[in-house]
């Protein structure tokens, strides 16, 4: 119980912001436990995710890509999918550590789907 409660200090941002709470219309719970959170996520073309965190670093898979556009919580831009090297194919799997307050846009013409698998027992 201690560790938890100097996890939930050490996270500055409000638990309003939790991805399934904030953005939950494109997060789905599949799996939830005291070490791990599963979530499916989905953005159809043209869709924008409101601003949401994820406190804890986490497993993604990409199902299916498309172009992108991520904004910190003031949308300020911080990647653009268009800018640079492609993909490199799908699926693919990233490490991603927590990730504070943020958008996502859904500029292509392809649904965005990933499987987020937190791993709550590193902090955050």
């Amino acid at each position: 119980m201690k560790s938890e409660v100097n996890a939930n200090l050490r996270w500055p941002w409000a638990e309003e912001l939790d991805a399934l709470r904030a953005a939950g219309e494109y997060h789905r719970l599949l799996f939830e436990n005291a070490r791990v959170r599963v979530l499916e996520v989905r953005i159809r073309p043209g869709q924008t995710v409101p601003v949401h965190t994820h406190r804890w670093p986490s497993i993604i898979r990409t199902e299916s890509s498309s172009d992108f556009v991520r904004r910190d919580g003031e949308g300020k831009v911080l990647f653009d999918s268009r800018q640079g090297a492609g993909s490199g194919g799908v699926p693919s799997v990233q490490w991603l550590e927590p990730i504070a307050p943020h958008s996502v846009e859904n500029v292509g013409k392809s649904e965005i789907r990933l499987l987020s698998v937190e791993l709550k027992e590193s902090g955050g």
